[in-house]
């Protein structure tokens, strides 16, 4: 995309001015279930975020982000690793890291053995755990500890300090951090109608645990806050600009190898013709609400 500025799509217009101007009406709704365990439920979750479907270009500009920021980290942990498809992803890119992902929901973690068991990565192992509580993960063992789309499962903000406290715990000293989530919209109308906005190309499920994602998100500002209490000073705040309807806190980017970028590149322009432009308008939203450094342009 280089330095060309493209204008949102027009169903962002109206989101992007209520919650630019309107008040804060939705409080946080923890979501019902916090472990999804039902074996259909999670089998139909996995088929309906798999890395070749409407989440291509999330995943694809998570995996190409935290990339740039673990690079030469040994180990990683991932919290709340579920299906494992951006784990898989990450790991791919990182063949020389040594990954291990954290779920608590058994059957999640089945899912994500098996995905990766097909994708044949040999850098990926797992293990059953709370992400507030990671007992079995030694002080000051981990190179880089990464998490997706996991936070807001979190029922209280008390939870997600917690969280925080144990990522810094097992974190060696200048070790990599990326966290990625929703943040919390103003208004019931703004999650709707960003949940919503894909139906067509989306299985139901997938679009009712987006809804219920948004409502359970926390604040961008609390985010802040319990991040500078509890996470390395190197951590920074990041959401797309304007509304931050997606949040990330992360250390600064490392070098990246040559190879990585380029093979990244080549996933961008492999991605069909509607992700790829997902994917612009999320590189543009975080450039301009501050996340300057781009993995995309490092080749």
């Amino acid at each position: 995309m280089g330095n060309i500025i493209r204008m949102p799509r027009l169903a962002f217009v109206p989101i992007i001015l209520r919650e630019l101007l309107g008040k804060r009406t939705l409080p946080r709704e923890p979501e019902p279930d916090l472990v999804m365990q039902d074996e259909e439920q999670v089998k139909a979750y996995t088929l309906a975020g798999r890395i070749d479907g409407v989440m291509s270009a999330a995943y694809l500009f998570h995996s190409a982000q935290a990339s740039s920021v673990i690079c030469g980290a040994h180990r990683v942990i991932d919290l709340g690793c579920g299906p494992a498809t951006q784990l898989a992803q990450i790991a791919s890119l990182n063949p020389e890291s040594e990954f291990v992902g954290i779920d608590l929901s058994p059957t999640m973690l089945e899912s994500a053995r098996d995905h990766v068991a097909a994708s044949g990565l040999q850098n990926i192992s797992f293990a059953q755990g709370d992400i507030t509580n990671l007992s079995q993960i030694d002080d000051h063992s981990a190179d880089a500890v990464i998490s997706m789309m996991t936070l807001h499962h979190l029922p209280t903000r008390d939870h997600l300090a917690a969280c925080f406290r144990e990522i810094s715990r097992v974190l060696k000293p200048g070790g990599a951090v990326y966290l990625t989530d929703f943040g919390r919209l103003k208004s019931l109308k703004s999650v709707i109608q960003f949940a919503y906005m894909n139906t067509a190309n989306q299985p139901h499920i997938f679009t009712l645990d987006f809804e219920r994602s948004l409502r359970a998100a926390f604040l961008y500002e609390e985010f802040v806050e319990t991040a500078g209490r509890y996470l390395p000073g190197s951590v920074r705040p990041y959401s797309t600009f304007i509304v931050p309807l997606l949040v990330i806190l992360r250390t600064p980017p490392r070098a990246m190898p040559r190879d990585v970028a380029s093979r990244l590149n080549q996933l961008r322009k492999a991605l069909p013709q509607a992700y790829r432009r997902d994917l612009e308008d999320l590189r543009l939203f975080f450039r301009q609400g501050g996340l300057s450094a781009d993995p995309f342009s490092a080749s």
